[in-house]
């Protein structure tokens, strides 16, 4: 059963990221999905308001990424499925996280992990676990 997520405010997206949010993007895009996940997850804990399901979702896109470097094929799907819930509600740009990319980038890499199926997940190209971007076409 999905939970009702309600839409983030406008304002949500305003403003700065929580420090552990920032440290744990420069994690993920440095390909280090446990330690981003642990960064993330501090900021979820420790935000308030919606913003924190934001930290949430990239910290799942972060743990799926995890699972495909493992070949683990029914955690990837699992997480990914999980990670969709709390990334659908928010704009296409948020606290100068291009979001738009990130859903195009987490896209493409579950079509090629679904085209390989559970047993050739080792064939996976590495090359698509893409970082997150600004909204000025930056990695973080």
């Amino acid at each position: 059963m999905d939970l009702y997520l309600p839409q983030p405010a406008p304002q949500d997206c305003e403003g700065d990221l929580h420090p552990m949010a920032v440290r744990g993007i420069l994690l993920f895009n440095a390909g280090e999905y446990w330690h981003a996940h642990e960064a993330l997850e501090k900021a979820w804990l420790e935000e308030a308001g919606q913003i924190r399901h934001l930290y949430r979702a990239i910290l799942q896109v972060g743990v799926t990424y995890f699972h495909i470097k493992k070949h683990n094929y029914a955690g990837a799907l699992k997480i990914y499925s999980r990670s969709q819930r709390w990334l659908r509600p928010f704009p296409d740009e948020c606290r100068g996280i291009d979001l738009a990319r990130l859903r195009s980038d987490v896209e493409l890499v579950m079509a090629e992990v679904i085209q390989l199926g559970p047993n050739q997940l080792d064939q996976f190209k590495l090359v698509l676990l893409r970082p997150i971007y600004h909204v000025e076409g930056n990695p973080w």
